[in-house]
């Protein structure tokens, strides 16, 4: 018979490490999918005119499927970490976890649709906009590794104490 709920380890304790799992998910994979249906709508516009150049436009499609990726590991990683009996603490923590790296995936999703988008039309008329748009997308997809390194030390940091 399991022990009884306390202060500290209140029986829908996991319920704040499986929305945090939840978050990391939905919220990196809006943030891929987005940014991937934006920048394909840029890669589709420019193969009209150019279709010669679709190989170099895929780019930004790829970086932002790459986001998608960064959720689904940290809500493995969560996942990895429930019990049925669980401190709050290590609750949050998974709550946490899971908003770091699903805001952060949502905005750098955004950010690489948005420049693949206006990037791969550019660069089909322009040449040497290429480079400085494979630099912004690097710097805008940076944004959710960010936000999968604070996941990954916020995770590390669960116990169960329960």
């Amino acid at each position: 018979m399991p022990a009884p709920a306390t202060e500290y380890c209140p029986v829908y304790a996991p319920f704040f490490g499986i929305l945090g799992a939840t978050c990391a998910i939905v919220f990196c994979c809006m943030g891929a999918a987005y940014g991937t249906a934006k920048a394909g709508v840029g890669l589709t516009s420019m193969g009209v005119l150019r279709p010669d150049l679709i190989i170099k436009g895929v780019v930004p499609i790829i970086m932002a499927g790459i986001i998608g990726i960064y959720g689904l590991v940290v809500s493995v990683l969560i996942g990895n970490g429930f019990e049925q009996r669980m401190s709050l603490f290590a609750g949050f923590i998974q709550l946490g976890a899971g908003l770091s790296v699903g805001l952060s995936g949502m905005a750098a999703g955004f950010a690489v649709g948005i420049v693949g988008d206006a990037g791969v039309r550019a660069s089909a008329q322009q040449p040497r906009l290429y480079t400085g748009m494979i630099l912004v997308l690097i710097f805008a997809e940076v944004l959710a590794l960010y936000g999968l390194i604070v996941a990954l030390i916020l995770n590390a940091r669960v116990k169960s104490d329960c």
